[in-house]
């Protein structure tokens, strides 16, 4: 009499894996998961922990302590104040540039030589300045000279300091985003509408500019997180006391003047739920602006 041993059909786990997505060029992805959660997410969720344990006070002392002391959270209007006129100057600049860049023979080049302020460092960035702008700077002995001004300019050391280095180090980036969007519109699309009769402002208005409506909303809110978080500009360039006190100098004096690391952490998260709100406007607005596809790419 034969024994038969019943044999299982199921697939090994290997192809079980496979079948549902899982492989080994998936499990790539796993060290940069690891980084992220490591060098984003935990400090992050430990921030958010530290900021509910105030020094003194309840669970929401440092929140209470922040929008009840003027001197603290006016930092939020000063950092708008600054972040959201660059962040728009930026992008309505780099609109025309990056329409003239793109028909341009060496554009390479030209683009190499409008993204070197990226290369410089902010620090950098104001020593130039502080060079260039100051009260013996070449800006005011070249306007002494020719007699348009009796007395410098003051052009540093205040809110106009830190919007000029802001524009300065934030135009390559927001440019560099505009030209990837501009460049990435099919050319048949405006030559059909040439061949229609429009001219060239109902080709940007009619064509390019909805098909540029997703990307260039997305450079607003990068553009506006970039220069929310501005800080070197704000202490070499500004006021730190005064105008230019944005949300950044405000949390790095807490934590390592007034070492209350948790109230540091209550300005951080502060700031990062005004980035959010700013951003989840935005493209709530882009929504209602325009419903259509990401953009009109070639081919």
């Amino acid at each position: 009499m034969s024994i038969t041993v019943p044999v299982s059909t199921a697939p090994p786990l290997r192809l079980r894996l496979r079948a549902s997505g899982i492989d080994a060029v998936t499990l790539l992805v796993l060290p940069a998961v690891l980084f992220v959660l490591a060098l984003f997410v935990y400090p992050f969720l430990y921030g958010l922990w530290l900021s509910f344990h105030p020094k003194t006070g309840g669970t929401w002392g440092n929140y209470t302590k922040f929008f009840s002391d003027p001197f603290l959270y006016t930092t939020i209007t000063k950092t708008l104040v600054l972040a959201v006129p660059v962040t728009v100057l930026n992008v309505v600049a780099s609109i025309p540039v990056a329409l003239r860049v793109r028909l341009m023979r060496h554009q390479r080049l030209l683009t190499t030589i409008l993204v070197v302020p990226i290369t410089l460092g902010t620090v950098l960035v104001a020593e130039g300045l502080l060079t260039y702008l100051g009260p013996r700077g070449w800006v005011n002995r070249i306007l002494l000279d020719t007699g348009l001004i009796d007395s410098p300019l003051r052009f540093l050391h205040n809110y106009w300091g830190v919007f000029f280095s802001l524009v300065i180090t934030g135009f390559p980036f927001t440019f560099l985003l505009t030209l990837s969007y501009v460049t990435g519109v099919d050319p048949a699309l405006e030559n059909a509408a040439a061949v229609l009769g429009a001219g060239a402002r109902e080709r940007f208005k009619r064509v390019l500019l909805p098909l540029l409506i997703p990307g260039l909303t997305i450079t607003l809110a990068l553009s506006f997180v970039q220069a929310f978080s501005v800080f070197p500009s704000a202490i070499l360039l500004g006021e730190p006391a005064g105008s230019t006190r944005v949300m950044s100098i405000a949390a790095y004096q807490a934590a390592f003047e007034q070492y209350d690391y948790s109230m540091a952490s209550a300005i951080a998260m502060l700031m990062a739920a005004v980035q959010v709100i700013i951003v989840i406007a935005l493209l709530m607005a882009r929504s209602l602006v325009y419903s259509g596809p990401a953009g009109g790419g070639k081919g």
